[in-house]
Order: C-alpha cells, then structure tokens, then sequence
C-alpha cells in the first residue's frame, strides 16, 4: 500500500515546557538516496528529545525538526540505491529526528530486523540506547567480562540496557539511582550492586564494594560534579567515558591528578552528530553481537509506559520527574 501524502506528527512549536509539543499535520517526507521510508509504529522518548524542546540540543545539519530518534515500523518505500530491505520488513531504527510521527526516513543503514517475538513497543525501545551504550561501554569503553562498570542513572533507558548487556558478557555492574525502589528495581534486573544516591555516598559505596580497588568503566550521564567523583570511583587504568551533562558541563574546580596518577583515560561522545557510516558501523557490530541475545530472548528492553503519539507532551513530563524505570514509547496509531 503506498504511503498518503499527509502524515500526523508532533512538533516543537517553541522551545519550553511539555505543553510546547503540538500534533501537525505535514507532507510524508520522501527517502533519498540510500535511505527507507517507515511506517511508524511506535517510537521511543529519550533524554535528547526532551533537551530538543528545551532548545539545548538542535538537530543536525539536514535533518527533520521534529524529535524522536528511535522508531520500529514497517518499510514503506526505498530510496535510490536502497537494497537492504523490501517494503513491508519489519525493522527498528536509529533515526536523526523526526521519529514522533506517522512516518519516518531513516539510512537504511541504520535500521535493524525487528527480534522475533518483540512488540511495536519492545522494538522501538531498543535503537537509542542500544546504539549509546553499546559504542560508549564496549566499542569505545572496551568493557569485557571480569570487569567493573560503574554506571549512573541506572533505573534510566540507558541504564537498564547497561545493566542487561554487561551482565550478558560477564561483568559486573554497579549503579546509583535516586530511591531504594529503583535500586530493588535494577538488582531485580541484574545490577551486582545499587547505591541510592540520595542517602549514601557513591564513591564510598563503590570504594566498599570493589575493596578499594574502583571500577574499570565509568558511564557517567550527569556530569558536573560527578566528574571529580567519578576519578574518585575508577581504579587503576580506569576508562570513563562521559555521554551527557545533566547537572551541568563546566566545572569551577578539577583536581586533575587521579588521571596521572591512575593513568586513567577520561573521553565522552554523541551519538547524534556522527556520520551515516560510523552510525552504520555500530549498527552493524549491534547485528552481530546483541540481536542474536535479543532473538534468543536473553535481553529484552523494560518498558516503563507508553503514550499515545498526541499525548507526547504526557510522555515528556513523565520522563521529567524521572519517576520512570526503563524506557517511555509512543505508541503510533
């Protein structure tokens, strides 16, 4: 069935609160070369959605305004060149913008096989976070089974995925979390230790738990002041590896000794901004050593709620009270 001319779609009619994000109607967009057309199905809600509408996090060069990074759907049209899939598969994706809406262009590169059995839902949760913590922890990062990854906001999308990968290649993992609930919640998922943030303090916790030796891997979203206690936390030839700024990115005071004198390697990424081709290489290593976990039902992402496409503005502002455990998804009609 060809796709109509007009689609449903959410966007950001100024930059603000929830209530900022609007249904619209708009042209379906057309695939250009090497790139599927999708028929969305539902559609993940992530962090960098939410810094879009506040204004802090612009999309790319070329691509759509409207928010929304990782989809699941069926192909409804190639592009010039496209061969890797035939209209009708079913497949998730990591998108550049434009995911909150009835359809959806992506590289096809960047779409993976839907895993037997997952829902709309399940699939949709995965594209985001998988790509993220699976090039910061293991491509960029190099965790391997044996070691420590200290990871926090462990009760997030990209927490809870980091639990399950690390636990699937032998490591272990701590996590800090903001109540006692969430840390039950991420031990039931796999964590080997979850330190509540708010009552205790991480790097003591991490010291205890690792009989003063610290962590191989930090994966640090927050930022800010973390980033002294993070050195604190890693152990010797310790990596760490910075995705995000969430209490801030400058810093009034840095003791830069811990990286001397742990030879620690101190690095950070978006996902975001990369190239078609270095988004296509995660995409492809994903293929090889997660999809069979997710085929195999080993893995499998938590779904926190789910929202219609119009009550995206709902979805946001669960996503900011960070009440949520696991992943937020817009269910598209």
């Amino acid at each position: 069935m060809a796709a109509p001319h007009e689609m449903t779609c959410i966007a950001i009619t100024q930059y603000g609160g929830p209530d900022v994000l609007k249904p619209e109607t708009r042209p379906v967009p057309a695939p250009g070369a090497g790139e599927i057309l999708v028929r969305v199905r539902a559609a993940g809600v992530n962090r960098p959605d939410v810094s879009q509408r506040l204004g802090k996090y612009p999309p790319p060069p070329g691509a759509s305004d409207l928010p929304g990074l990782e989809i699941a759907g069926e192909v409804a049209a190639l592009g010039e060149g496209a061969s890797r899939w035939r209209v009708g598969d079913k497949v998730c994706a990591l998108a550049p913008g434009g995911g909150y809406a009835e359809y959806c262009v992506v590289p096809e590169s960047h779409a993976l096989p839907v895993p037997s059995g997952f829902s709309w839902i399940e699939a949709a949760a995965l594209p985001e976070t998988f790509f993220t913590v699976w090039v910061n922890a293991f491509m960029t990062g190099r965790l391997a089974a044996g070691e420590t990854m200290l990871v926090h906001g462990g009760s997030s999308g990209i927490g809870t995925t980091a639990i399950m990968l690390a636990k699937a290649i032998g490591a272990k993992i701590i996590v800090t979390a903001g109540s006692d609930e969430k840390c039950d919640a991420c031990q039931k998922l796999g964590a080997d230790f979850a330190i509540n943030y708010r009552t205790h303090d991480f790097v003591q916790e991490v010291k205890a738990f690792t009989g003063g030796k610290g962590v191989n891997l930090v994966l640090d979203m927050i930022g800010g002041p973390y980033v002294q206690r993070n050195f604190e936390c890693a152990g010797m030839d310790g990596r760490i590896v910075q995705i995000a700024y969430q209490q801030g990115y400058k810093i009034a005071e840095l003791d830069l000794r811990p990286i001397s004198a742990k030879r620690l390697a101190f690095t950070g990424s978006t996902l975001r901004p990369r190239t078609v081709a270095q988004k296509a290489a995660i995409a492809d290593s994903l293929r090889e050593r997660v999809w069979p976990m997710l085929e195999a039902g080993t893995i499998r992402p938590i779904i926190d709620s789910t929202y219609p496409l119009a009550d995206a503005a709902k979805a946001h502002a669960r996503m900011e009270t960070s009440a949520h455990v696991g992943k937020i998804v817009l269910e598209v009609a």
